[in-house]
């Protein structure tokens, strides 16, 4: 475990994405524009860093993808439900991750299918998660590369972010863990996030 700690460049891609992520959740009013430019940045570093991982064939991991992520959105509307049933305040916390964060103009959705999605699954499952099974065992690499996912979520201001961001993380990094396939994560969180945003909005 303390070799992590000698990685300087897992060491510095974490310092950077939490520099840039603070920026990017600092004023929502150019906030599509600064995370776009930060998953770019982030896309960069980690294809300059890893192999990008394909192990499963092109039908394989579409159908894989779709349905994960039809399965995590079940996850997260249960969830949402049965908190909100027994009077947690996750309605409010929702409501305004939605108004200053939630994809609105056609701009947005490009940017989040060409660029968010990708670079997240990119960055976060294919290098952190990745450099991290290399020294540690790998149910201890999901969970620390699922926390330090949930961490960058912090700055926007709401704790049901870094919640939600824990729990993708844990189910996109046993994913990876099983299928090594980032087309199969990225076509999955997709679907989660189209679910999420434009077919089924929890609020």
């Amino acid at each position: 475990m303390t070799d992590i700690f000698r990685d300087i460049r897992l060491l510095f891609a974490l310092i950077l994405a939490h520099g840039l992520m603070f920026f990017t959740f600092s004023d929502r009013n150019v906030f599509w524009y600064i995370f776009s430019a930060a998953m770019l940045f982030l896309i960069s570093y980690a294809i300059l860093n890893e192999d990008v991982e394909d192990e499963e064939p092109f039908w394989t991991y579409i159908l894989y993808g779709i349905l994960s992520g039809i399965l995590l959105f079940a996850v997260f509307w249960t969830g949402y439900q049965l908190m909100s049933f027994i009077g947690l305040p996750v309605k409010e916390s929702a409501v305004k991750l939605y108004r200053d964060f939630s994809p609105v103009n056609l701009w947005h959705y490009i940017i989040m299918l060409l660029i968010i999605i990708p670079g997240e699954e990119i960055f976060w499952r294919g290098f952190v998660q990745k450099r991290l099974m290399r020294f540690a065992g790998l149910f201890p690499s999901i969970l620390i590369a699922s926390l330090l996912y949930a961490s960058v979520s912090l700055y926007a201001g709401e704790m049901i972010l870094p919640l939600a961001a824990l729990i993708g993380g844990l189910f996109w990094g046993i994913l990876y863990a099983w299928k090594r396939s980032i087309p199969m994560l990225i076509v999955s969180h997709l679907i989660f996030d189209l679910f999420l945003f434009l077919l089924f909005p929890l609020v």
